[in-house]
């Protein structure tokens, strides 16, 4: 049982123990009747380790900072605070004591809910603990609930504070980044303060993601304690590290309170987003790998988690807006001759689409590029035994389109006020029910009447100008949450009327890649830079968070962000540690080329659910040698991967023993059908590796005899 509950009897004050395979996390309710933090850490073995019932008072430091599960602002303590409210006599204090709790067994999932009330008004919180056992995760959020009649304000409403133990120096960890250069690992000393990493502009952004780590001093990717989790969230968000002079170290997330009010009437509820996080005491790769299986197992559409992803072919450095049924095929016929099993048609197929200024949020068939429609490119494509997928960006309309003509009070906007434009874009006010039903219907109509496979969703504009004249009233201040849950509940119903959709999450690259929307979609477009040295570091931050089944990459041409060439067998080998992609102007490679992309393509089939499945090993980092290693291990064992880049050899060749991980030290593997090392001494002495150059690579497979 994973959820150990004293019983609670007259006179007794309630305690738990959260139990996973390696930790626990622990709490009880002291003897004023508050929910106080005891432990979190690896896994004791009696249950008086935790300081059961009794054996601790409400702990405040001389500063006045509190161990409450869930702080809320309004007495003599200055927490962070998860919740701070008004209610209707204009009182801004809020005093939450335990009233009640339960636990409900699931299969592998267990759940303990506990209720918390205010002694005067008719204020509830239940605070909603699910624990994966197998994973060494635990999920959170809080459910408030106005049990009276009059409104109640809501100010800030956090999912959830985590606290770790006292250590002497801890290492903080973030993703932070910008367009093109997202998810780049930031790690310091925690200082005193507070530390906040948010965002403000309607999406999980470049800039910053909602993930942390603390790890004690000198971990690495293979040993130390750390602490780690993530928001699920796709719009504005904080979390707050906090390290007070006493050595209280604290993590509190959830929905930004920038801008931010929420109403909450007589008999509702508002539910925070899910706060999830781990413990491990094996370092920074380990707390990925489980962060990874627990995507798979509970957050990715369990419909379509396990299934192989398909090779991609997206036509856009091909045409851009240019499209037409004559270059369409052009560029499918190639694809499909390297062995791709998905033709993606990009940007300009809509309305008056012959540039970025025009033309978006009229999503009809252009006519005089596709008299016909889409049905007959869709035909020829599948004839040449290729699905077909479409990018769209319904989030967003140009002021030169027929849609904001017609509904100009549709975006976000305050009167008498400029409304900016960004990409030449308005963002569509999806908090209105109006504006949600009409992106349902253009979707549900272009996917019930077309043979289409794949949609990449694209939202290449944040927000500005956040208002909505025509809000009901105190709820214009919502859009921040109304619109993510949005997208969600457009994307739930859309995925209920066509279940066999692959979804792609794209945000000008990698501007809303969460947990929040995960369950919503297959894969993220991880960046729009697609140059592959580049993308070695974008895609060690990525997977710091985020399993390698989620993460699109594309081989391309040299990219116009540095404008460096590579080698087809180092673009291939990055671009295939993840789902494999390609964006490169087929027509102008030579045959030699298409047919090495047509081999790698096909090694890639032989490969890819033991790169999509298997656990990932950080072998070594770009951040910190010329040489970046990563490593894949098969879910049965029998096969691993190893994928070496070295960005340049200084006095000749760069020779190395790379040192593997995850094999049976027991059994002997075979590396790339030439030598055969115990798996010992694979991982004690390591693999031989020799690279030279400048920006080459290497991919061995490892397969156990």
């Amino acid at each position: 049982m994973s959820i150990i509950q004293t019983p609670q009897t007259p006179g007794s004050q309630p305690f738990w123990v959260l139990n996973t395979q390696n930790t626990s996390y622990a709490y009880g309710v002291n003897e004023l009747g508050y929910l106080e933090h005891v432990y979190w850490g690896a896994r004791l073995p009696a249950y008086s380790d935790y300081q059961g019932p009794g054996a601790y008072a409400r702990r405040i430091t001389p500063e006045r900072y509190s161990h409450e599960e869930y702080p809320a602002w309004g007495d003599y303590k200055f927490n962070e605070p998860c919740l701070k409210v008004r209610f209707a006599d204009g009182v801004r204090a809020v005093f939450l004591k335990w009233v009640d709790s339960a636990v409900e067994h699931g299969d592998g999932v267990d759940t303990l809910t506990v209720t918390l009330a205010d002694q005067h008004y008719p204020l509830q919180v239940k605070l909603v603990y699910r624990v994966f056992e197998a994973y060494d995760l635990i999920e959170r959020c809080a459910q408030v609930v106005n049990s009276g009649g009059e409104p109640i304000e809501l100010e800030q409403v956090l999912s959830a504070v985590w606290e770790v133990p006292r250590r002497d120096a801890y290492q903080l960890t973030t993703l932070n980044g910008k367009w093109g250069g997202e998810f780049q690992i930031q790690r310091v000393e925690l200082p005193m303060g507070k530390q906040v990493v948010e965002r403000r502009r309607g999406a999980s952004g470049f800039d910053s993601n909602p993930f942390f780590a603390l790890a004690e001093a000198g971990a690495t990717e293979t040993h130390g304690d750390v602490w780690f989790g993530a928001l699920a969230f796709s719009g504005n968000y904080k979390l707050v590290v906090e390290r007070t002079a006493f050595e209280q170290v604290t993590v509190s997330g959830g929905i930004h309170d920038f801008d931010f009010s929420w109403r909450l009437d007589g008999g509702e509820t508002f539910e925070t987003p899910v706060f999830v996080a781990g413990f491990t005491e094996a370092g920074y790769g380990e707390a990925s790998r489980l962060l990874h299986a627990y995507e798979l197992a509970a957050v990715l559409p369990q419909e379509t988690a396990h299934t192989p992803r398909p090779v991609v072919y997206n036509s856009w450095y091909v045409t851009e807006f240019d499209v037409n049924f004559e270059n369409q095929m052009k560029a499918a016929k190639l694809a499909a001759r390297l062995g791709v099993e998905l033709f993606v048609m990009d940007d300009g197929w809509f309305g008056q689409r012959h540039h970025d200024r025009a033309g978006l949020g009229d999503w009809t068939v252009n006519s005089d590029k596709f008299p016909e429609g889409l049905g007959p490119l869709i035909q020829a494509v599948k004839a040449l035994g290729m699905d077909f997928g479409i990018w769209v960006e319904p989030e967003m309309v140009n002021p030169d389109s027929d849609l904001y003509r017609a509904h100009p009070d549709w975006v976000y906007h305050f009167p008498n006020r400029p409304r900016s434009t960004g990409r030449n874009q308005l963002v569509l006010n999806v908090s209105r029910p109006d504006v949600q039903a009409f992106i349902i219907d253009f979707m549900d109509d272009l996917l019930a009447n077309n043979d289409i496979k794949f949609i990449k969703w694209d939202m290449n504009r944040h927000f500005s100008e956040p208002g909505w004249p025509d809000a009901p009233a105190g709820r214009d201040r919502e859009i921040w949450v109304r619109h993510t849950r949005g997208v969600y509940d457009i994307l739930r119903q859309l995925r209920a009327k066509h279940p066999g959709v692959i979804w792609e999450s794209c945000s000008g690259g990698g501007g809303r890649v969460d947990l929040g929307v995960m369950p919503f979609i297959e894969q993220f477009w991880m960046s729009d830079n697609t140059d592959p040295y580049d993308d070695l570091f974008i895609q060690e931050g990525f997977t710091l968070a985020y399993a390698p089944v989620t993460r699109m990459m594309w081989v391309t041409d040299a990219n116009w962000i540095n404008g460096r060439p590579f080698t087809l067998d180092y673009r291939f080998h990055l671009a295939m540690m993840g789902v494999l992609g390609m964006g490169a102007d087929l027509t102008k490679w030579p045959e030699a080329d298409l047919d090495k992309a047509a081999a790698y393509i096909a090694v890639y089939k032989e490969i890819r659910d033991t790169v999509q499945f298997g656990q990932l090993y950080r072998l070594r980092s770009p951040r910190e040698s010329a040489l970046s290693a990563t490593q894949f291990v098969s879910a049965d064992g029998g096969e691993s991967l190893v994928f070496a880049f070295l960005s340049a050899s200084v006095f000749g060749e760069f020779r190395t023993m790379l040192r593997l991980q995850g094999l049976d030290a027991d059994a002997s593997y075979q590396i790339d059908d030439h030598i055969t090392l115990s798996g010992q001494a694979l991982m004690k002495r390591g693999l031989p590796l020799a690279l030279k150059g400048s920006f080459v690579s290497q991919m061995l497979r490892v397969r156990r005899v």
